[in-house]
């Protein structure tokens, strides 16, 4: 054994804010029996097993135990749920977007301050009502603090941003929806690929089915270590990307419902309750960041505007609840109003109809989750899972992306 965790980590979100510690203010009712019962429900000590370490190009380049990545989520993937998942052997990642870099640097100290194991920081690149969402502070803030790995996301970073960072020592890996995209990340110089499909939740510009592009992104690298996202949410789903190419897994949806993730927990209960065909893409949501293309769960507001978004309203008066942006830190605690088709997911902060707000899902993790369960123990039974399975593979031949029905 190189590493335990005993699944306790931080309290179930609907009562722990996000660092961990209980919360003042009370919730609305919606989807608290969920967290409630994982908190009371006995959780078996979480171990893992040095005889089934997964040993790939991710796992040796940050001597991780698992080729596991938790996907960097903005508002949801705080430092306990970083923690959690690098406790557990895998890769935290922290969502940072859109904090302004003083946020990023307590964030990270946070993290620091919780595991010495390797964890990393995810960035989106483009502009927004309010400026850039990344900027050269946030780069020079994740150098400073020697952050071992920093995932960019949705457009290409600056040649600059990944020359200084590498010299820094820090990895640098993008996540690219196409072959082109790869190419032109390749060209910076990255140290790694993300291979984001179209089963992808959350921003999504992908048309190509997640195991299909893993398979034409490996055929650009054999040396870098290449993640597969988009659908990945039971052992199933990590051994046949990792057959198919992949060195490693990032996940999303399946986090979002996980007891440390800082998401609603009525939001965590429409992904246990969700199926294969309850996300679709969207370009409705975004005052906040105009309308980018989003796979969501498909609720009442999705389905309200549908193949109309086009004519959604983007000045208007209505709100739909409140939130708080930068929770648990000093300046960050005031309280937002959010416009009707806001951009920004609910937290156990927000207050509000979530059938009017934008919840990133895919259907086909959807499909596969179960129940809400500590991070820890999602990671360590997908990996031994993945591991059983990719010691018989008779179930991973089949060219199988057949849970993208939605």
């Amino acid at each position: 054994m190189n590493g335990t965790n005993d699944g306790r980590g931080a309290p179930p979100s609907h009562r722990a804010g996000p660092s961990g510690a209980p919360r003042d203010s009370e919730l609305e009712d919606e989807g608290l029996s969920s967290d409630a019962e994982a908190e009371r429900a006995p959780r078996r000590p979480i171990q893992v097993m040095e005889d089934n370490t997964l040993h790939t190009r991710l796992t040796k380049d940050l001597g991780v135990h698992y080729p596991f990545v938790s996907a960097g989520m903005a508002f949801v993937a705080l430092p306990p749920l970083v923690i959690a998942v690098s406790e557990a052997g895998g890769i935290g990642m922290l969502g940072s977007a859109p904090e302004p870099a003083p946020f990023l640097r307590a964030r990270i100290q946070a993290i620091r301050g919780g595991t010495q194991r390797p964890f990393g920081v995810d960035f989106i690149l483009d502009h927004a009502r309010a400026g850039d969402l990344t900027t050269r502070e946030h780069i020079d803030t994740c150098i400073s603090e020697r952050v071992p790995v920093v995932a960019f996301h949705w457009t290409l970073p600056p040649a600059a941003w990944v020359k200084d960072l590498r010299a820094a020592g820090i990895r640098v890996w993008v996540q690219a929806g196409s072959v082109d995209f790869a190419k032109d990340a390749l060209a910076l110089g990255v140290d790694g690929l993300i291979a984001q499909g179209r089963q992808a939740a959350g921003y999504n510009r992908g048309t190509t089915p997640t195991l299909k592009l893993v398979r034409e992104l490996r055929a650009l690298t054999r040396e870098l270590p290449l993640l597969a996202a988009g659908g990945i949410a039971d052992a199933l789903s990590a051994a046949r990307a990792m057959y198919h190419g992949a060195d490693g897994v990032w996940v999303g949806t399946r986090m979002v419902a996980s007891v440390e993730a800082y998401a609603h927990p009525g939001y965590k209960q429409r992904l246990v309750d969700g199926d294969a065909r309850d996300s679709d893409f969207t370009t409705l949501f975004g005052p906040e960041w105009s309308g980018p293309r989003q796979r969501v769960l498909r609720n009442r507001v999705v389905r309200e505007w549908a193949g109309r978004e086009a004519k959604a309203p983007t000045q208007t008066q209505d709100t739909i609840g409140t939130t708080r942006l930068f929770p648990g830190l000093a300046g960050g605690d005031a309280l937002y109003t959010m416009p009707r088709f806001s951009a920004f997911v609910p937290t156990p902060d927000t207050q509000g109809d979530l059938e009017e707000m934008v919840l990133p899902a895919s259907g086909s993790s959807m499909a596969r989750i179960e129940s809400v369960q500590p991070a820890g123990q999602i990671v360590v039974e997908m990996m031994e899972g993945a591991h059983r399975l990719l010691a018989n593979p008779y179930e991973l031949e089949a060219d199988a992306d057949e849970n993208d029905r939605s």
